[in-house]
C-alpha cells in the first residue's frame, strides 16, 4: 500500500502509519487473482491506493489485460509522479494512469499506450475527482492504508462497488466491519488465514523494523533484503469456488467435549475442524473459522462483542453476575468468537 500522508488524519493515528507503507508483493497479488478471473470480463478495474507507475497491481492487470477480457485498467496516486516505489509524495500535482490494452500487438503495455492524466488535487481517494473515477469502476483492487480501512470500505459500499482488497485480519472483529460479513456482504479471499503475508517496504522502515522487531514476527529477510510481515488478508464481495466448499465434520457432541459458557448459552469450539456435525444450537468458535466459512453451511449470528453491546441479549444467562464481554468457562475468560450454529438446524 502507498505511504500516503493523508489529510485530516489525526495525530494521534501517526503510529499506524508504518502499517501504511507495505506494498503488496506481485506472488500474492498473481496467487489470490488467479481465483477471479471469470469476475473480470469487460470490466474497468480501478487502483485507487496505489503509485501508478511501479504498483504491483497496476503490474498485474496491465499485462494481464487481454487474459482477463478487461475493458480499462485506471490508478491513482496521492502526490506522486516519479518512478520510485517509496516516494516521498511531494510532487506539486498527483496523477491517474489509464490503459485499455495494447495497441501494437506486442502483448505489452508500453509507455506510449499509457494515458497520463494530471489531477488537480492531491489524489486522495476520498477527493471528489477520485470519487468520480470510483463511479465509473466495476472492480476496486488494491491495498489500502489500515489506518483508514474502516472508511475506505465503507466508501466501496457506500457506492456499490465489487472489490478485492487487503486489510489487517484485526478488521474482522471491527464493528464497522463484521456487520457486513454476518449480512454475507463482505467475505474472506482465497489465501488462508494462517499463510504469511510479507510487503516490501522502504529503506528507512526496514531498518527500524530490524531495530525494533523481531526476525520471523515482524519481519523475514527474503534473498538478503528485508520484508515486512503483516498479519493480513484478503477481503472482498467476490465469489469464489472456497466460499462454496463445505466442511466434513466428524465429531459429536458431548458436554465434557464442548462446555456452555458461564455467562451465555453457547458451547465453546477450540479448533473449526472440531465443530461438532450434530449440535443444534449456538457455537462460539475461532476467527480462523472465516477461512473455511460455507454460507450455505452455517449462519453467522454474531460475534461476541454482540453479547456485550446488548445484539444478542436473549443469549445472555440471565444468573450470570460478571463481565458480558467474552465468554466465560469456569470464570476464565475464553478469546474471541464467532457465534455461530448449522444452518440443517435452523
Amino acid at each position: 500500500m502507498d505511504d500516503r500522508r493523508y489529510k485530516n488524519v489525526p495525530l494521534h493515528q501517526a503510529k499506524q502509519h508504518k502499517r501504511d507503507e507495505f506494498y503488496t508483493q506481485l506472488s500474492d497479488i498473481e496467487n489470490e487473482l488467479r481465483h477471479y478471473r471469470r469476475h473480470f470480463v469487460g470490466k474497468m478495474v480501478y487502483c485507487n491506493c496505489d503509485d501508478p507507475r511501479v504498483s504491483n497491481f497496476f503490474q498485474y492487470f496491465s499485462f494481464n489485460f487481454e487474459r482477463l477480457g478487461l475493458r480499462k485498467l485506471i490508478t491513482t496516486c496521492y502526490k506522486n509522479q516519479n518512478a520510485d516505489l517509496f516516494s516521498q509524495h511531494d510532487s506539486e500535482r498527483a496523477i491517474w494512469l489509464e490503459y485499455t490494452g495494447d495497441k501494437d500487438g506486442n502483448r505489452v503495455p508500453d509507455a506510449h499506450e499509457i494515458g497520463i492524466h494530471a489531477l488537480t488535487g492531491d489524489g486522495d481517494f476520498r477527493s471528489s475527482e477520485c470519487v468520480e473515477l470510483l463511479r465509473q469502476a466495476d472492480i476496486v483492487v488494491t491495498n489500502p492504508p489500515f489506518s483508514l480501512f474502516r472508511e475506505y470500505v465503507a466508501q466501496l459500499v457506500r457506492f456499490n462497488k465489487q472489490f478485492l482488497i487487503i486489510g489487517s485480519k484485526n478488521a474482522i472483529t471491527y464493528k464497522e466491519i463484521f456487520p457486513l460479513i454476518r449480512a454475507n456482504r463482505l467475505w474472506l479471499g482465497c489465501q488462508s488465514m494462517g499463510r504469511d503475508m510479507l510487503f516490501d517496504v522502504p529503506e528507512h522502515y526496514a531498518h527500524h523494523l530490524v531495530k525494533t522487531g523481531k526476525l520471523g514476527s515482524t519481519y523475514k529477510v527474503v534473498a538478503g533484503k528485508v520484508k515486512g510481515r503483516s498479519t493480513s488478508c484478503w477481503f472482498t464481495n467476490l465469489d469464489h469456488k472456497k466460499r462454496r466448499e463445505s466442511m466434513i465434520l466428524y465429531k459429536r457432541y458431548s458436554p465434557e467435549d464442548y462446555p456452555k459458557y458461564d455467562n451465555y448459552d453457547a458451547i465453546n469450539v477450540n479448533k473449526t475442524a472440531e465443530i461438532p456435525c450434530d449440535y443444534e444450537g449456538i457455537m462460539g468458535v475461532p476467527i480462523s473459522f472465516l477461512d473455511k466459512y460455507n454460507p450455505g453451511q452455517f449462519e453467522i449470528v454474531g460475534v461476541d462483542y454482540d453479547v456485550k453491546t446488548g445484539l444478542l441479549k436473549w443469549l445472555i444467562n440471565p444468573n450470570w453476575a460478571g463481565k458480558i464481554d467474552r465468554g466465560y468457562i469456569n470464570g476464565k475468560r475464553c478469546y474471541a468468537r464467532i457465534l455461530i450454529r448449522h444452518k440443517s438446524f435452523s
